[in-house]
């Protein structure tokens, strides 16, 4: 079986952590305005770096730092410091677009993938951008045959990056879609000046809409509202079919999603993968990993453009979907760690029972997950044994199932 890489998003240390525990082989995130999710994302600052590499470093995993917009002559003196300082905290590469952005990170010998937002969707675009990079984003709207002929074309034509390799093919596995090719939409800008293409979407397409005709005012009939707004892309059923393309990383999405859907995420795929490597990912095992995808956030589920052109691409309602959400209970206020018990004060309006479901997420811990077990109340306060160590100020949340 081909090794295939999961890279997982990073918006916040809650996340970032998520992804770490959780296994991923990579990590992609953003540091200041400069990224595709300038505004949906926490972001990191460039004081973070070094942090980041030393945390990544000790797990093996690779990182990658976005610096995927649209570029400014007046920003490219920031661009230039950003991307000493990523060489100088020792990050693996970056994800970038502009041409500009590329060239300076060759000048300094930082590798490079080259954004989907580049639309590679041939053989002769991955030549010609050989040159400076070592990794490529496909575009989206591409088939697996499309994908699997250009990483066939690759090996056969022996088209190496600056590092002396192949050049390794990256392709989107799970998560939001935009309805524009690509990514690089004009609606936000269009509507509200602030540009998709600089991380400023404001998700214009996820609102409803009316179909009027502008003669006689008369209202068209739809059957879905969300006209613009495209479910989730899902590969888990076809990830086998993914594999076998040859790509060298499966990429996430989420950067401005939460940390328990990081974790579950970047587990459920790892586990596609391990199930793919002991030949027994099957209908059973595929149906399972789904039911665990559908718990966090998502809009429904789309293969995309993987299998061809389909119609089942559309949201069928509004934001998210998850068969469960959480209820924020409070922030820890003390753990003792000798005893592994947490410490709380619920509101009286919250009551929570031994078996209850429970997600722990913190900028140290991760996610936690688990069942209370051992509970106590005096009062308002709760205290309950744990099995790992958390911490305070850790939040704490109830699992609460959906009824979809």
């Amino acid at each position: 079986m081909n090794k295939v890489n999961i890279l997982a998003p990073a918006g916040n240390w809650e996340s970032l952590m998520a992804a770490i525990n959780a296994g991923t082989d990579e990590i992609y995130f953003g540091i200041g305005e400069l990224n595709m999710r300038a505004a949906g994302a926490n972001n990191f600052e460039i004081n973070d770096l070094e942090k980041i590499a030393k945390l990544c470093q000790e797990k093996d995993i690779k990182t990658w730092v976005t610096l995927n917009t649209v570029v400014y002559d007046e920003e490219i003196e920031v661009i230039k410091k950003s991307l000493a300082e990523i060489k100088k905290a020792r990050i693996d590469g970056i994800i970038a677009a502009d041409l500009a952005v590329i060239k300076e990170a060759n000048s300094l010998g930082i590798e490079v993938c080259a954004s989907t937002q580049m639309s590679v969707s041939n053989l002769e675009t991955v030549k010609i951008l050989s040159k400076w990079v070592d990794r490529i984003v496909l575009a989206r709207e591409l088939n697996l045959e499309q994908i699997k002929n250009i990483v066939e074309g690759v090996k056969k034509e022996k088209i190496v990056g600056p590092k002396g390799n192949l050049i390794e093919i990256e392709v989107f596995g799970h998560g939001a879609m935009c309805v524009a090719m690509s990514g690089r939409c004009q609606m936000s800008l269009y509507h509200y000046n602030l540009s998709a293409n600089r991380g400023k979407c404001v998700q214009v397409c996820r609102r409803k809409y009316e179909v009027k005709d502008k003669d006689t005012g008369k209202e068209l009939m739809l059957d879905n509202d969300w006209v613009m707004s495209r479910s989730d892309l899902c590969t888990i059923g076809l990830l086998e079919k993914l594999v076998e393309t040859g790509i060298k990383t499966i990429k996430i999405e989420g950067r401005a999603r939460s940390a328990d859907y990081v974790d579950t995420v970047i587990k459920t795929y790892k586990k596609g993968l391990q199930l793919i490597g002991e030949n027994n990912f099957g209908k059973k095992e595929k149906e399972e990993l789904l039911k665990e995808l559908k718990t966090v956030f998502n809009r429904g589920f789309s293969s995309g453009f993987y299998m061809g052109r389909t119609t089942d691409e559309w949201a069928s309602g509004e934001n998210n979907l998850a068969t469960e959400t959480k209820k924020l209970l409070g922030q820890i206020e003390h753990f003792y760690q000798k005893i592994n018990v947490v410490e709380i004060k619920l509101n009286k309006d919250d009551r929570v029972n031994n078996g209850d479901e429970y997600i722990i997420i913190g900028p140290s811990t991760g996610v936690y997950r688990d069942k209370f077990f051992e509970i106590k109340m005096e009062k308002e306060t709760l205290t309950f044994k744990t099995k790992q160590r958390v911490r305070k100020n850790d939040k704490l949340f109830l699992v609460v199932k959906n009824e979809n």
